[in-house]
């Protein structure tokens, strides 16, 4: 028998297989999770719309994506942020993977 304390120590590991039975949103780049789980592994600022007038941002590399949610690994604590997929206003995706190398350093917190 594991020891108890062994096993709450282990990770979990998703490993999602696509295929022809998956459903089209997870499968057809027209739709945010099918698009978004080809970026998973990259850096990322995602704005989320937050009631009326509300906009609240989260930065991380991208884990995974499901089909009303996806996971952000936090830089400031490593950390999984379970976030809503539907209330995700805009994402920036980082295209050089160089933090902080923004113009002027008008954005310091990429």
């Amino acid at each position: 028998m594991p020891n108890p304390e062994e096993t709450s120590n282990k990770r979990e590991t998703r490993q999602v297989d696509i295929n022809q039975n998956s459903p089209e949103i997870l499968t057809n780049t027209i739709y945010t999770p099918a698009f978004l789980r080809e970026q998973i592994g990259k850096l990322m600022r995602v704005e989320f719309l937050i009631g009326t007038n509300n906009l609240v941002d989260r930065i991380g590399i991208l884990q995974d994506v499901g089909a009303s949610y996806i996971l952000l690994r936090s830089f400031e604590n490593d950390s999984l942020v379970y976030c809503d997929i539907y209330s995700i206003k805009f994402i920036t995706i980082s295209t050089t993977g160089i933090y902080g190398s923004m113009p002027n350093n008008r954005y310091s917190y990429y």
